[in-house]
């Protein structure tokens, strides 16, 4: 075993390796394509595919293939085999020395201060996907969770299709407005108990670590902004993007928060990103 370890640290060892292997572990569970993978890390497919087989060879990442799509997704179980191996040996059983923050369990906000939950969703552009979430978790369970959206471009607008569909399902929108990240980071941001991405591309890009170590997941689905069509066809995509968000965000509000230790809460907010997306609420 020891052996094995030191081949999965020195692997990890290049940093390009070790930005690929981060990419899959901010997209897990999720299989990820090669040309995504890629894309999002400006690499050639040969050096990608390079990288991509020592990650295998050292059992950190798996391979499937779905149809002529090699996808590709961390392996988990080995993953946290390696953890446990460094905390058994390496810390003597010491998890509270070694990792403070990994394996603690989610106490909840300063009684003190806001009682809620603080929830932050990312997306690209901070026009649709992101806007949505955090209208709907607003509207579906304000009392207990306070939610934001922002957005990675530098600069964005609300889309006009999103406002309407939110309109209709009766969301006050004059609370919002596009926003980037940067507005969340720093000095006097925030601190969020729960981060959440609800599109690829925010999910490929390298961000800094929050502020208290929130508990994360990635929601990816298809972006209704892309949607070509008439005006009904663009339409019943927002439609379709809001319910889906709205089946996930009902059941991650009806999570037993304060009695679920971290590794079972993030389990729960994973297996919620896999559900489908369900008819239009």
């Amino acid at each position: 075993m020891e052996s094995l370890i030191v081949t999965r640290l020195a692997t990890l060892g290049h940093p390009q390796r070790l930005a690929l292997f981060r990419l899959l572990m901010r997209r897990y569970p999720d299989r990820v394509p090669a040309g995504e993978i890629a894309e999002a890390l400006g690499l050639k497919p040969s050096t990608l595919s390079a990288y991509l087989s020592a990650l295998m060879q050292a059992g950190l990442v798996t391979q499937d293939r779905v149809g002529t799509s090699l996808r590709y997704a961390i392996a988990m179980s080995q993953v946290q085999g390696t953890f446990d191996f460094l905390l058994r040996d390496c810390c003597r059983g010491r998890p509270d020395i070694c990792s403070p923050f990994s394996l603690s369990s989610i106490t909840g906000p300063d009684p003190m201060a806001d009682p809620r939950y603080k929830v932050l969703f990312i997306c690209t552009g901070n026009s649709a996907r992101s806007i949505f979430a955090e209208s709907i978790l607003r509207k579906e369970a304000g009392d207990r969770f306070e939610a934001f959206s922002a957005g990675t471009l530098p600069r964005s607008e609300l889309n006009p299709f999103a406002l309407e569909v939110l309109g209709q399902k009766g969301h006050d929108i004059s609370v919002l407005r596009s926003k980037n990240v940067a507005e969340f980071q720093g000095a006097g941001a925030p601190h969020f108990d729960f981060v959440f991405t609800v599109c690829n591309q925010a999910a490929n890009e390298e961000c800094p670590a929050w502020t208290g170590q929130p508990v994360s997941a990635h929601w990816g689905m298809p972006d209704p902004v892309k949607v070509e069509g008439t005006h009904a066809e663009k339409s019943l995509a927002f439609h379709q993007a809001y319910g889906a968000l709205h089946n996930r965000i009902r059941a991650f509000a009806a999570l037993p928060i304060a009695s679920l230790d971290r590794i079972a809460l993030q389990r729960a907010v994973d297996e919620i990103g896999t559900t489908s997306a369900g008819a239009p609420a």
